[in-house]
């Protein structure tokens, strides 16, 4: 699709209007002619006038008619532009590639709702001064090396609803600045270790609504300034100790909606400035006391509802421990519920005491009968040793009786 051109913007109408004499206000194009004929020079030849200059500005930027909105069109296809602020409006045009004739001041491009499929090196080399770059509901599959290069300034990118599967080392060249970048609803399955390695100033992550399985050792390795990572709705099983270790910062990590069924003790213990915990229907059954101690935070909130817990006296003693813990809270505490009970009772309940209470009595009862039936056992057996000690004595009185007779 061939680029766009020029710029429209409304017309004014002048009829009715007046100067501050009270004369009829003529046309500005009446005026420029009246003023054209006025400006000679010696020579004879017409000296450039301000309207004339202002022509020639429009021809080399056509986004510049005016310091309101104006539109720029190719083949009535239309990017809306705004000059004072610095914005360009080109969502839902069809574009298959990116306009050529965008103003080099634009700080904010809206790309949206195209039907854009690759972003090749230098993409955006006409529009180097972006900020805001939102490129999401696009058909973008491929981000090839070096395709963000110029953009040193850029401080929010959106690539959701498009169709990336993976992430090149160089996608993220030049992204230096970046603040916030949005990946949700890709088709990504594997976080590699050298997927954001130049993204040295990443606070904000959107990953969710992917097919992730894997995220390898070191994935956020070079993102320690990252503050949130939205990793919901993906399929993720285990989280392996290691893969946090460089996020010191983080203090939203939500994993809501995965299939994680258990955490190595020492997954978050590198995460020491986490506020919020979000685990939120996984498969996790049980966990262990030391994997949510080995928080050294400040103040964390966790949230563990929809999960199918196995409900015996060691979880109970877990979340027992882990409610005493005075920088740890588990928010939905009361709303936790037991799976095996929920099937075999309908019994539905929050972690209550009656059912390690049970337990201990059961306990209580087997160790009471065996110290019964060792004590009985002990009691038999000194009974049958004392009635041996008297039998010997008395054979022994016996026989000293019959050796005195003889």
């Amino acid at each position: 699709m061939a680029p766009f051109h020029t710029c429209h913007s409304v017309k004014t109408s002048y009829e009715g209007q007046t100067n501050i004499n009270g004369w009829p206000r003529s046309p500005p194009e009446t005026r420029r002619r009246s003023h054209e004929r006025k400006t000679t020079s010696l020579l004879g030849y017409p000296i450039a006038t301000e309207a004339d200059q202002t022509e020639m500005e429009r021809e080399k930027d056509p986004c510049r008619q005016s310091q309101t909105e104006v539109q720029s069109t190719v083949h009535n296809i239309s990017c809306d532009c705004n000059v004072e602020l610095k914005t360009a409006n080109c969502t839902g045009r069809n574009f298959e590639h990116l306009p050529a004739s965008l103003p080099a001041s634009t700080e904010q491009l809206d790309l949206s709702h195209n039907h854009l499929s690759d972003i090749t090196p230098r993409f955006f080399q006409t529009a180097r001064r972006l900020r805001v770059l939102l490129l999401n509901d696009n058909v973008i599959r491929v981000l090839a090396n070096g395709a963000f290069f110029l953009l040193e300034d850029l401080l929010k990118l959106d690539l959701s609803r498009n169709r990336i599967s993976s992430l090149s080392e160089g996608f993220s060249l030049g992204l230096g600045s970046l603040r916030e970048l949005s990946l949700a609803e890709n088709k990504l399955t594997v976080l590699d270790s050298n997927g954001f390695v130049h993204l040295d100033s990443l606070q904000k992550l959107n990953l969710s609504h992917n097919g992730i399985k894997t995220i390898k050792m070191r994935a956020f390795g070079s993102t320690s300034t990252l503050r949130q990572i939205q990793l919901d709705w993906n399929n993720i099983t285990v989280l392996t100790n290691g893969i946090f270790s460089m996020l010191p910062n983080l203090e939203v990590l939500n994993l809501q909606h995965n299939q994680i069924h258990s955490l190595d003790d020492g997954t978050l213990s590198p995460l020491t400035s986490l506020v919020l915990l979000d685990l939120t229907n996984n498969n996790l059954s049980s966990i262990q006391f030391k994997t949510f101690l080995s928080l050294n935070t400040y103040s964390t909130h966790i949230i563990l509802r929809g999960n199918p817990w196995k409900c015996d006296c060691d979880l109970q003693r877990v979340f027992r421990k882990l409610c005493n813990v005075k920088r740890l809270f588990l928010d939905d505490y009361d709303d936790l519920s037991c799976s095996d009970l929920d099937e075999i009772h309908g019994y539905s309940m929050g972690f209550d005491t009656e059912l390690c209470v049970a337990e201990m009595v059961t306990v209580l009862v087997i160790t009471l009968t065996v110290f019964i039936t060792v004590v009985a056992a002990l009691v038999m057996a000194e009974k049958k040793r004392k009635k041996k000690v008297q039998e010997k004595h008395w054979t022994e009185v016996s026989d000293m009786s019959c050796t005195s007779q003889d």
